[in-house]
């Protein structure tokens, strides 16, 4: 690994426990203070107010994600196999490798193969401080690997399957080998309304937002991302 691509993972690390803190909400107002205080911002992103406008973060909360993005990865861009070593350190004891190349992908909206702080913090408002319906937008839209419009038995089970590898056999109580296809059968059950093989998004958000369980499945999903 070259010095410039360990400066990057070493950066998005930092990056990652930043957006760790700001989910547990412990990134508080002063932190944000002193953190600004203690490294200067030598990269701005552009339209930084336009930013401000399309997410739920406070322009200082930006800043700190934006540092933590540009200055310790130069290039400004995350490619998958960077996204794949950091969600690795987060998941030591599963395989957290094909659960991160579909989110990778989730976030790389434009198909370039990488992510900008732009795509990546766009994404990380829904997820954090987005309404329900915009994070099943979201969830949908991860769920929908080949981005047809529509999510099959096969994508979903690909989906959930990639959440219990990353999970890992340490996991409390242990899953049993056929419990992601249990899962998926039940989801999909409820799921797919006219039982033509297929979720269109509407028939998600409604199925979603009626079942309290469903809910709570995707929201343990969701944790992970």
């Amino acid at each position: 690994m070259s010095g410039c691509s360990k400066r990057c993972k070493l950066g998005f690390v930092k990056f990652a426990q930043t957006i760790l803190k700001l989910i547990t909400g412990t990134l508080s107002k002063d932190k944000i203070e002193d953190e600004l205080e203690m490294t200067m911002v030598c990269h701005r992103p552009e339209g930084l107010e336009q930013l401000e406008a399309q997410t739920n973060f406070t322009k200082r909360e930006l800043q700190v994600l934006y540092r933590g993005f540009k200055n310790e990865c130069p290039s400004g861009v995350v490619n998958e196999e960077t996204f794949k070593q950091i969600y690795a350190q987060f998941f030591p004891h599963g395989d957290a490798t094909t659960y991160a190349h579909y989110l990778f992908h989730a976030f790389d909206t434009t198909q370039t193969g990488s992510v900008k702080f732009e795509d990546f913090v766009t994404a990380l408002s829904i997820l954090l401080r987005g309404t329900v319906h915009e994070k099943l937008r979201w969830t949908f839209n991860l769920y929908d690997i080949n981005k047809d419009g529509y999510i099959n038995k096969e994508e979903m089970m690909d989906i959930v399957k990639a959440i219990y590898d990353m999970m890992g056999k340490y996991t409390y109580p242990v899953l049993k080998e056929d419990t992601p296809r249990q899962h998926v059968d039940v989801f999909f059950q409820k799921m797919d309304k006219n039982k033509d093989g297929i979720v269109t998004l509407d028939e998600f958000l409604e199925s979603c937002q009626e079942d309290d369980n469903i809910m709570r499945s995707l929201q343990l999903f969701q944790n992970v991302m």
